[in-house]
């Protein structure tokens, strides 16, 4: 199957238009799912189960655990690099994703082929890996793996916070530690998206087969969550190992002599040695729980905010609808 892009006179959903339902959008996904994220990176730090006599622990175990030691609050450490990166993080996303697909498309018919749409997702994820979520992560991932009291004001950590976090980090390793596991982090963005804006468009495309009533217009809220909810739950499923080696690489510090190829094969090789191919997928449970969610709540979020922001601004944000 092939989707058309539109060729009704209408431009493309403008960058102003992404910028605001795509970071509104990926707030309120952050908020709601942030919890979820900080147990999935604790699970993939763990190295429970190694000794004897330390039975492994599942996420919800650690989600209390963290609760327990450090607070609720503490499920919501890295949350301020996260809102700092999501709003041009989101922007990017659906802006590159609507130029590659163009670029992509059939230059006499406007037909996006199936294998365009995923090419134009792939290169969206990896555009916004390279651009925002890499340095991002390598900050969120140092706080989330703090395991201090957040209700102790004696209890000071390394990082007191996302800013203070950034600072540290290039003052003590150099700029270039921000980009740390930036060939993982492309590779695991890139495949979500492209599997991600894949399976939504195709699912998209047949409701509306099903229900021509709603040809040219949104469908409605619960479909999409439902269908966003489904297709962002593909992703994770596809490139877990990439995402905890990435994880584990992000919260090592460099070291002299040895380059990413190196440290990502060591830490790979340890893995599967000391722990077994499940430490591969360590944190896939809260992972899917935190991803799919996290689709279902940004496509439909996003669809919401565009088309009023389309209706009720037309001169200042302009823009055909948003087709995936």
């Amino acid at each position: 199957m092939a989707t058309k892009v539109s060729k009704d006179g209408k431009k493309p959903t403008s960058a102003a238009t992404n910028l605001i339902a795509g970071g509104g959008a990926g707030m309120m996904e952050a908020l709601v799912c942030h919890p979820l994220d900080t147990i999935k990176v604790r699970m993939q730090l763990s190295r429970r189960g190694r000794q004897p006599g330390m039975p492994k622990r599942g996420f919800v175990a650690t989600g209390v655990e963290i609760v327990r030691k450090e607070t609720p609050l503490g499920l919501y450490k890295g949350l301020g690099a996260v809102l700092t990166g999501i709003v041009p993080k989101m922007a990017i996303r659906f802006t590159s994703f609507e130029w590659y697909k163009q670029l992509l498309a059939d230059k006499k018919t406007g037909i996006v082929a199936g294998q365009s749409l995923f090419f134009a997702g792939l290169a969206a994820g990896v555009t916004e890996a390279v651009a925002v979520v890499t340095p991002m992560e390598v900050v969120k991932i140092r706080l989330q793996a703090q395991h201090h009291s957040m209700a102790d004001p004696l209890d000071v950590p390394k990082y007191r916070n996302a800013a203070h976090a950034l600072y540290t980090i290039i003052r003590e390793e150099g700029f270039g530690a921000l980009y740390r596991g930036v060939s993982l982090t492309a590779l695991r963005q890139g495949s979500n998206q492209a599997v991600n804006f894949t399976a939504y468009t195709y699912f998209k495309e047949w409701l509306y087969q099903w229900q021509p009533e709603y040809k040219g217009g949104n469908l409605p809220s619960y479909q999409t969550t439902l269908i966003g909810l489904v297709s962002g739950a593909m992703g994770p499923l596809s490139n877990a190992p990439i995402d905890t080696i990435k994880t584990r690489l992000q919260k090592m510090r460099a070291e002299e002599g040895t380059t990413a190829l190196q440290r990502i094969v060591r830490i790979a090789g340890d893995m599967f040695r000391q722990e077994g191919v499940h430490a591969f997928y360590k944190g896939i449970t809260p992972r899917i729980m935190r991803v799919a969610p996290g689709q279902a709540v940004t496509f439909t979020v996003y669809e919401f905010l565009k088309e009023k922001l389309e209706k009720s601004a037309p001169a200042i944000i302009t823009g055909g609808r948003y087709e995936e």
